[in-house]
């Protein structure tokens, strides 16, 4: 039983040995690949190092240049807005303005075209009843002379001035 004992003892001490070995192989790449590591960050470091210092120089020199265009951005917003503001209050202005000037216009030609038509009726009125009496003057003393006509010619031809007149108003 010995004979195990030895042998399990010596198996043990082996791979104590191959594991202390590889242990031992993984320390030593490991750190080569940390060596490795780190000189590709400094390196890295060392080309980064110079841009990041010009973009900072960069921001530090075009913040107060951006700042100053947003603020001016702004105040020319401000402006415009107000400008609007006014402009919108000429043309408000200038609408009912020209909204009192039209309704005034519309009154004024109203008025005028009523009293045109009043004038037209007054003068229709005044013109035309004279006229109409004046024509029935006239068809009166017409009726009256082609009466007189007839008789006296009813003396001489009593038929044909009745016939005549008879003609005449059919």
């Amino acid at each position: 039983m010995e004979s195990w004992v030895i042998a399990a003892l010596v198996v043990v001490a082996i791979a104590l040995v191959v594991q202390v070995t590889i242990l031992t192989m993984m320390f030593i790449q490991t750190r080569k690949t940390a060596q490795q590591v780190e000189k590709t960050v400094n390196d890295l470091n060392n080309k980064v190092s110079p841009i990041l210092t010009r973009v900072q120089i960069l921001l530090d020199d075009t913040q107060p240049k951006i700042s100053t265009m947003v603020s001016d951005a702004a105040h020319i917003v401000y402006l415009a807005r107000g400008q609007a503001q006014k402009v919108d209050r000429v043309f408000t202005d200038a609408t009912d303005r020209l909204r009192g000037q039209l309704v005034r216009a519309d009154r004024i030609l109203t008025g005028t075209l009523e009293a045109v038509e009043e004038a037209g009726t007054q003068f229709k009125h005044s013109f035309w009843s004279p006229v109409r009496k004046a024509s029935a003057l006239v068809q009166g003393i017409k009726v009256g002379i082609d009466l007189l006509r007839s008789r006296r010619g009813s003396s001489k031809k009593s038929d044909e001035p009745l016939e005549q007149e008879e003609e005449l108003f059919i």
